[in-house]
């Protein structure tokens, strides 16, 4: 069975992460399997970013070649929790290496707390997931990363996603976008991986890696529109040539 190589510090600080959250998408296997081949057959020769494709739950077992996540976890190993799914079951798989916490969508309509999420975090470490955790503001970042060990922080990529730009077509504008990543900054390590979630699509993601010096791409609605994904990686990748990287300092004019 393939297993996906662990994510490490080097993949996250040399190559634009492009992360795709199809969210409660495609409704189907065949077609979550299709778009996943696609995606994994045209952009087998991009090596300039680092792509991760988070799926449903139930389509995980189904998927593998590119690098894994998920779209949440639970906070405890097992118990009686109905309906839930635990960081150690995604570790399980032996290729779900990500799984993204705290997402907008989540704090909307299933209530999520910043409680709730720290706690989510603390338990994806312990699994060795790498939390991918969104947020809207600073004040989230900090009681989201509360009693965080430094040398756990440094294992987040925290993804910037202004609630006005999800799905709605309207994404912030990468000198906004800066001016947060840079308020971000003053808070965390400064090589912890910051990346922009909201109404990215390929006429505008190199924006946000070149202008406004993020690390990489949390993309919605275009990851489900395969050719409108791998134009995007593409345009990234020339974009920003991994040869030419050094925490991403070549690519930000």
């Amino acid at each position: 069975m393939w297993e996906a190589r662990p994510p490490t510090y080097e993949d996250h600080m040399q190559k634009p992460l492009i992360i795709a959250n199809w969210k409660c998408n495609p409704s189907t296997r065949e077609q979550a399997e299709h778009l996943f081949g696609t995606i994994k057959r045209e952009t087998k020769n991009i090596n300039g970013v680092k792509i991760v494709i988070c799926p449903p739950f139930v389509w995980l077992p189904s998927l593998n070649g590119l690098s894994l996540g998920a779209q949440d976890c639970f906070w405890e190993k097992d118990g009686a929790y109905t309906g839930e799914v635990s960081p150690k079951m995604l570790k399980d798989l032996g290729w779900c290496d990500y799984v993204i916490l705290g997402h907008s969508e989540r704090r909307k309509y299933l209530k999520e707390t910043d409680e709730m999420i720290n706690k989510k975090i603390k338990a994806a470490l312990k699994s060795d997931l790498t939390p991918i955790l969104c947020i809207e503001n600073i004040s989230q970042l900090k009681k989201r990363t509360k009693d965080l060990l430094r040398k756990e922080q440094k294992k987040l990529i925290i993804a910037y996603e202004p609630v006005f730009a999800i799905g709605t077509g309207k994404p912030c504008t990468p000198e906004k976008a800066k001016e947060m990543k840079t308020a971000i900054k003053k808070i965390i390590d400064k090589d912890i991986p910051i990346i922009y979630g909201g109404s990215v699509n390929s006429q505008n993601a190199t924006d946000y890696i070149k202008m406004a010096g993020f690390q990489g791409l949390l993309v919605g609605g275009a990851s489900l529109d395969s050719e409108e994904f791998i134009k995007l990686a593409k345009n990234v990748a020339r974009a920003c040539p991994v040869v030419e990287l050094r925490s991403l300092r070549d690519c930000v004019q």
